[in-house]
């Protein structure tokens, strides 16, 4: 017990450290709860991709159909694009199961339930134990982690992550600038890494329970907290629109949204696929609600020449993306494309394609209304 005898500098300090613990045990309580109730979306849609009883009903159109009707019910953050990303959470991290309390297993689908006696012992190169996950690490660290698919990279960011309290921003910034690669590379590792946590920006437990993930999961709805994918969303549905209202020979067939392609052995998804009759080509549109960066465009031309490729056909023309980034202050349009020898088509399709300016004006309108 604490020692009564306050004075007035002791009452602030007393109740500032109250503050601050109550406000990181809810943090790791909500978060933990999230994590795990992705994690078990993930394992039933695993089951039901094993032994539904009508899944051929549904193939390749099952997390569409899925996702159409959990919006229904209202059930928050289960978009297409967020189900395949809990199917990819659950495959990564099985192990999560021992993670588990009494309760929670009692949730499990059927076929899941004996996966506990099924998994292999830890190894060193497991990374870090499946429960320190859990607990340490928000959700939104999870998904940076789990997409890598080395599983020797990933356990490197899980206990590098882990080891100097990451915030998310952090965790992408350290992963975008290659710590992992840089430090294979360097002779002395454990200098580099003592010298990268030294500057890192660590994570605040009010920051995280802000996240709007954990948002949208307590069902709290407010423009200052509206997710990235909701906003992105609204704004993909308005520049569908806006695309092919243009006219003048702007005249698409819309082909579809959050199109999932293979690319290796990961699935990537472009926000927009539209084939345009006069340029008689595919158009790929990326919408991303950051900064522009060089990985934005060059994830952009590996969508480009994976549809230059694999997609065109006989009398086709070479596909073009469109490249839309912003910082919800500024926008940016780029265009990609990819494998473009011959200047004439370059000029033919900056002609028919929508003017970067127009493009700009038009996203950060339709910002301004989201977010006012």
């Amino acid at each position: 017990m604490k020692n009564t005898n306050l004075d007035f500098k002791k009452l602030i300090a007393s109740i500032h450290q109250v503050h601050d613990e109550l406000t990181a045990q809810a943090s790791r309580a909500v978060n933990v709860s999230l994590t795990l109730r992705n994690w078990l979306i993930g394992a039933y849609i695993a089951e039901y991709e094993l032994n539904g009883a009508d899944r051929a009903e549904y193939g390749e159109s099952l997390l569409s159909h899925l996702s159409e009707e959990l919006e229904r019910l209202p059930i928050r953050s289960c978009g297409k694009r967020q189900l395949y990303q809990y199917l990819l959470f659950y495959r990564t991290y099985p192990e999560i199961v021992r993670s588990l309390n009494a309760q929670l297993q009692l949730l499990l689908p059927q076929g899941v339930e004996s996966l506990n006696a099924k998994l292999r012992s830890p190894t060193t190169l497991s990374g870090v134990p499946s429960e320190k996950l859990v607990n340490r690490l928000a959700y939104t660290h999870l998904e940076q982690i789990f997409t890598i698919a080395d599983e020797t990279k990933r356990a490197f960011y899980e206990m590098e992550c882990v080891r100097g309290g990451w915030s998310v921003r952090e965790l992408k910034r350290q992963i975008g600038a290659l710590f992992y690669e840089r430090t294979g590379l360097s002779l002395n590792k454990g200098a580099l890494s003592e010298l990268t946590q030294q500057s890192t920006e660590k994570s605040e437990p009010a920051l995280m329970i802000r996240d709007p993930y954990v948002f949208e999961f307590l069902g709290l709805n407010s423009a200052e907290v509206m997710s990235e994918s909701h906003l992105e969303d609204q704004l993909t549905d308005r520049l569908q629109d806006f695309l092919q209202e243009m006219g003048h020979g702007f005249c698409f067939d819309f082909e579809a949204r959050q199109k999932r392609i293979l690319i290796g052995d990961e699935y990537n998804f472009v926000d927009l696929v539209f084939y345009h009759r006069v340029l008689k080509c595919h158009v790929l549109v990326d919408l991303k609600l950051e900064p522009f960066n060089h990985e934005n465009v060059g994830q952009l031309n590996t969508y480009v020449s994976w549809y230059r490729k694999n997609m065109m056909t006989e009398g086709d023309n070479p596909p073009v993306g469109i490249l839309l980034c912003t910082d919800k202050n500024h926008v940016l349009a780029e265009y990609a494309l990819a494998g473009m020898d011959n200047s004439l088509f370059v000029s033919k399709y900056q002609l028919e394609l929508p003017d970067k300016e127009a493009m700009q004006n038009f996203v950060e309108e339709q910002l301004k209304k989201e977010t006012e």
